[in-house]
């Protein structure tokens, strides 16, 4: 089961709309359900709570105003993938490029003492 702090991803009649994080979870009066209160990661801000059943926060479709709607956890992947192998066209060459491959890092501190 989902629970507090993490973040799952709301589709909306089977369309992936936009994440959320669940902020916290209590028991309903009716058993089985739960008070679940989302913050919507979305522009503007939006603090939503849904009367949910276990099984819906676990990742069944539910349905709300008739529109098929269900939440899915999102799972953070072990480790970010090493695309230092591959060659791409718009990349330049490897001449232009600094020593060891890396991009110079620019510190914003520098900048600012300008």
């Amino acid at each position: 089961m989902a629970q507090e702090n993490d973040i799952v991803l709301i589709y909306f009649e089977d369309n992936p709309v936009l994440f959320a994080r669940i902020e916290d979870i209590q028991p309903d009066i009716k058993p089985d359900w739960y008070h679940v209160t989302l913050l919507m990661l979305q522009v503007p801000l939006q603090v939503v709570t849904w009367i949910l059943r276990n099984a819906y926060i676990n990742g069944d479709e539910f349905t709300m105003n008739g529109k098929r709607i269900r939440m899915e956890l999102v799972e953070c992947p072990d480790s970010v993938p090493d695309f230092g192998d591959e060659e791409d066209d718009d990349l330049p060459e490897k001449e232009d490029r600094p020593a060891g491959g890396r991009a110079k890092v620019i510190s914003f501190e520098s900048i600012r003492k300008r």
